[in-house]
């Protein structure tokens, strides 16, 4: 702690000090101000400005200090110096005190509230940035709220001085009033409670339901504002409910929810049904997945007590099974299953024409347009092609489209080029080289899987050099050369260019949100990477929601279905209740083998965010059931609130780390402790004893030694 602090500690522990020493106390009772009132009255008519200062000076070192007896000194304003003059004084003297009160909770106190509760505060802050003022009006407003606590509450955020001084100034007037009015009238007063009669803290609390009914007024002009260009074509009859724009993850629950709260909804899609995840991302990549790694058993069959053998199979075989995968699950996603739920599906392009109508250009070529109360834009993602001179015209695939090109082929690519570090790169690297291909990955950061923990990164580039994967990580891409029909990728390391040539190149440097083509330009619907909303998921038109990859933060299939329920819910009931997208506990998984999932914080985000974390790790090449498999490999990571169970993080690297998490999201959602997983009985032999395990390292670390060494001693004693 510095010393201006530890003095500015001192003055005010001081100040407190001689209050209690001196009995201070005893002036601020009403009796005493009775007693003295003539006193007072006579010394002010004697000397009013230096009466008028001294008691100026007094309110604001009281309020600084969170002195009790606010009160009372107000009403000695009044019964002073009369209700104006005294409602003058005491106004001015509060808000200074009060902003006094505050700047002392911030220099002394904020910066180590921070330090051990900053995530936390973070989340408040964006609330005091965006309405604080408001808030801070409405507390004001009502005296049943102590104002000391709030002036130090208030100095822990991020508010600004001067607007928490110009707020406290007009929200503390009505208080003041009453207070300095009744001290006019000290005679009459009994006691502090009759000045606060029932009636007039029901006032009060009118008063501070008055700023409520103030933001849904502003509000409402404001929608009025945002609507205005529109006003002459808003519909007074509606043809839908709801029209959703793009059936994967988000629009399909989005339209599921409508039809089963009965609502008219129609779901737009132009291409397939099911979103690029069925079709081109989590539901063919992990069939890929499943036969390049029983491949890889079949290589390793000495592992496992058998014979070691080479797989041979044709790969058109291998991705005929994929699509017939993907045609199994189609019916989950299909047309018929959502327009037997109730939802009108049509097959076309959606366009915004204004922010209450939809026009469709139906894949039959005719058009269509409706007009919605509400509107969910979930679009998705598409892949990322970076501007490679050359790459155009090497006949690079993505991850949308490899499944069609490669599905023409007899053998796997011989040479693969998989552009990009992150988890779909990696799936697919390990997984084209499993089943033969010469992999080289070529990622330009100094680390695959960079948004995990180093160890995690480096686990992983293990395990993708382990299956044959060349893994160059620092290499960045400079272009692309075909000469004489040999293609090759030349990249940069260490300053140096070098060549790397290939009979395929895969591009999975990650997928950039749809934002073109449905008429976001033309009604002026803010974007940046993706579709700017607020924490309702409403864009610039309240009607107008968005929700998946197209919205963002995440571009994981499972948060586009919980945004999605946000979404549908505030578009349809919004004018009775709005609900924020809950984002708190997010787990995802990256289906390398072997798997790596997290919920949470890791130990980089916690580092880089300065929270306090203690780490647990259980090793599951310690656990019964992955030796009895041959997976012992990975561990099991908690990051804990130091000295307490509360969960904060959770990393796990090992087989079905994906299906082993959702004990640890399920605990962080509804607030269980490492405690209560460790109370739990989990079948043996199972992976999911590796939770209870990493819950016993807990456990273990935090044992009360000097406890145990006493009922040690206590055993001895009983054996004689």
């Amino acid at each position: 702690m510095s010393f201006r602090k530890i003095f500015l500690l001192a003055v005010v522990a001081l100040g407190i000090a001689a209050f209690f020493v001196f009995d201070l106390g005893r002036f601020l009772s009403l009796e005493y101000l009775k007693q003295s009132q003539a006193s007072f009255e006579a010394l002010y008519a004697s000397q009013p400005l230096k009466v008028s200062l001294v008691y100026f000076a007094i309110y604001v070192a009281a309020t600084a200090l969170s002195f009790p007896g606010a009160a009372i000194i107000t009403l000695a304003g009044g019964a002073i110096f009369g209700l104006w003059w005294g409602t003058l004084l005491v106004s001015f003297a509060s808000s200074l005190g009060a902003t006094l009160a505050f700047l002392v909770s911030r220099f002394v106190l904020r910066d180590s509230i921070e330090a051990k509760f900053g995530n936390r505060l973070a989340e408040i802050n964006r609330g005091i940035e965006k309405d604080g003022a408001f808030y801070l009006f409405t507390l004001r407003l009502i005296p049943v709220v102590p104002f000391f606590v709030i002036n130090l509450v208030m100095g822990l955020t991020k508010m600004k001085a001067l607007t928490f001084y110009a707020v406290s100034q007009i929200g503390m007037l009505a208080g003041t009033l009453v207070y300095v009015n009744a001290g006019t009238q000290l005679a009459q007063i009994d006691s502090l409670q009759g000045i606060l009669s029932p009636a007039l803290l029901g006032s009060f609390v009118l008063l501070g339901v008055f700023p409520l009914i103030a933001k849904w007024i502003v509000g409402l002009m404001q929608k009025r504002k945002v609507y205005a260009r529109w006003a002459s074509v808003k519909p007074q009859r509606f043809d839908r409910n709801l029209i959703v724009i793009g059936a994967g993850a988000g629009g399909l629950v989005s339209a599921y929810i409508a039809a089963v709260v009965k609502a008219k909804v129609t779901l737009v899609e132009a291409h397939k049904m099911g979103g690029d995840c069925l079709n081109y991302g989590c539901v063919p990549s992990k069939a890929l997945i499943k036969s390049a790694k029983l491949a890889h058993q079949m290589r390793h069959g000495e592992t496992y007590g058998l014979h070691s053998t080479t797989p041979t199979f044709s790969f058109k075989a291998v991705m005929r099974r994929i699509q017939d995968i993907v045609r199994a699950i189609e019916p989950h996603d299909s047309v018929e299953r959502y327009t037997g739920l109730g939802v009108e599906v049509l097959q076309g392009y959606a366009k915004l024409v204004n922010p209450w109508t939809v026009e469709i250009a139906l894949n039959d070529g005719s058009t269509q347009t409706l007009t919605t109360r509400s509107v969910v834009i979930a679009a998705g993602a598409r892949p990322f092609v970076p501007p490679l001179p050359g790459l155009e015209d090497s006949g690079y695939v993505t991850s949308d489209t490899m499944w069609d090109k490669f599905g023409e082929l007899d053998e796997v690519p011989k040479r693969l080029v998989v552009l990009g570090g992150g988890p779909i790169g990696c799936e697919l690297a390990q997984s084209f080289a499993r089943l033969g291909s010469q992999v080289t990955q070529v990622e330009m950061g100094p680390r695959v899987m960079a948004r995990e923990d180093e160890e995690v990164s480096e686990l992983a580039r293990q395990t993708l050099m382990k299956d044959g994967v060349d893994v160059r990580t620092g290499h960045k891409a400079l272009r692309v050369e075909n000469t004489g029909g040999m293609k090759a990728l030349v990249v940069e390391h260490a300053g140096t260019e070098e060549r790397i040539e290939f009979d395929e190149l895969l591009c999975a440097v990650g997928r950039s949100a749809r934002l073109t083509g449905y008429g976001l330009e033309e009604l002026g619907i803010p974007t940046n990477k993706t579709v700017e909303t607020n924490e309702y998921l409403q864009t610039l038109y309240p009607n107008i929601y968005a929700a998946g990859d197209v919205a963002g933060p995440y571009q994981f299939t499972h948060v586009a279905s919980h945004q999605a329920w946000y979404a549908a819910v505030n578009a349809l009931f919004g004018d009775f209740k709005m609900f924020k997208a809950d984002y708190r506990v997010i787990p995802w998984a990256t289906f390398i083998d072997p798997e790596v999932a997290r919920v949470g914080l890791n130990e980089q985000e916690a580092k880089e965010k300065g929270i306090a974390v203690e780490v647990t790790k259980y090793g599951i090449d310690d656990l019964d059931r992955a030796i009895a498999d041959s997976e012992a490999h990975g561990f099991v990571k908690v990051l804990t609130v130091p000295g307490k169970d509360t969960i904060l993080g959770v990393t796990i690297v090992g087989t079905h780390a994906g299906d082993l998490l959702a004990e640890y999201v399920l605990a962080m959602k509804h607030g269980l402790g490492l405690n209560k997983i460790l109370g739990t009985i989990h079948t043996y032999p199972t992976l999911a004893e590796a939770n209870k395990y990493a819950a016993g390292e807990w456990k273990r670390a935090h044992a009360p030694q000097q406890l145990l060494a006493w009922v040690g001693r206590f055993h001895d004693w009983r054996r004689g």
